[in-house]
């Protein structure tokens, strides 16, 4: 169930490199020197990391609603179908302890799809497909959407958010260092672009590889979520939900449904291996039945 890391991750991705492009710019027409030592470069890429990350947090609302095409119900919206949806999502979230109620929406998709997402606890967002309100089982849609409130109650968005920044300096020190000693290997009139073009080439490569231990934290997350998700609706929600979606992804299912799963919106039903694992967002469906089955037996 996932929109919302992918969001997240070009969002902060676009921010970074417009941060970057816009320094070097700034800092050449000037003339100006960001940092004079290992240190003050570590703590500018610290400062502008972190910075690229939490703007990334603020707009993922805005990006989710325009990307997606996610259209905000009204609790009080006449159509008995999405009224009873926002007062699902809000009784979840009273149980979860939420300040205040998400908002709720809808974007047109035939991908059985939801996510959460949103700068806080207080103000967040939760909105689901067309596809999977079409196709899902009234308590699988509740599994669903107990897992999206569960991500907003465990603060998975700010928890991502850190370790983002964190990857974030990284990445941009790395680029940098990247850069000083490329350009400082070629000829003296060609420096300059040399050294802007590395910085543009590894801030995207650097950020991109990061993304493997955000990956890996986000899918940490999910099992969590899973586990909030069972505690909000019933564990036997969260597991038939999770069941239909390994259906929609599996071999007999239609093409479109398959392309949805491929391309990481919703991971797969069977483990992945090698550098597809490390890139998966989501664990493999499979993993997370046997996480919640065992679970129960304990």
């Amino acid at each position: 169930m996932l929109k919302r890391i992918g969001l997240f991750l070009l969002t902060n991705l676009l921010v970074m490199v417009t941060v970057s492009i816009t320094w070097s710019v700034i800092s050449s027409f000037f003339n100006i020197s960001a940092y004079g030592s290992m240190g003050g470069l570590l703590v500018f890429c610290a400062l502008f990391g972190m910075a690229g990350a939490f703007i990334s947090l603020f707009m993922s609302k805005f990006m989710a609603k325009t990307m997606m095409g996610v259209q905000i119900i009204s609790p009080t919206v006449s159509d008995p179908t999405l009224r009873a949806l926002v007062t699902r999502v809000h009784e979840f979230a009273r149980r979860a302890g939420l300040p205040k109620m998400p908002e709720v929406g809808i974007f047109e998709s035939e991908e059985v799809n939801a996510f959460a997402t949103g700068p806080s606890r207080g103000n967040a967002l939760v909105a689901v497909s067309t596809g999977l309100l079409r196709r899902m089982e009234s308590g699988e849609v509740d599994g669903v959407l107990g897992h999206e409130v569960a991500h907003i109650a465990n603060g998975d968005m700010v928890t991502m958010t850190l370790i983002t920044g964190v990857v974030n300096t990284f990445a941009l020190f790395f680029s940098r260092l990247l850069a000083n000693f490329i350009s400082n290997s070629v000829d003296e009139k060609f420096r300059g672009i040399v050294h802007f073009a590395c910085i543009i080439i590894g801030d995207i490569l650097f950020t991109l590889l990061g993304s493997i231990v955000v990956n890996y934290f986000s899918r940490l997350r999910e099992f969590r979520a899973d586990n909030g998700g069972a505690r909000l609706s019933t564990r036997e929600n969260m597991i038939a939900a999770l069941h239909r979606l390994k259906m929609l992804s599996g071999v007999n299912a239609a093409a479109s449904d398959r392309d949805a799963f491929a391309t990481l919106k919703i991971s797969s039903g069977r483990g992945t291996g090698g550098l597809a694992a490390l890139l998966m967002t989501h664990p493999s469906l499979d993993d997370r039945i046997s996480a919640l089955q065992k679970s129960r037996k304990i």
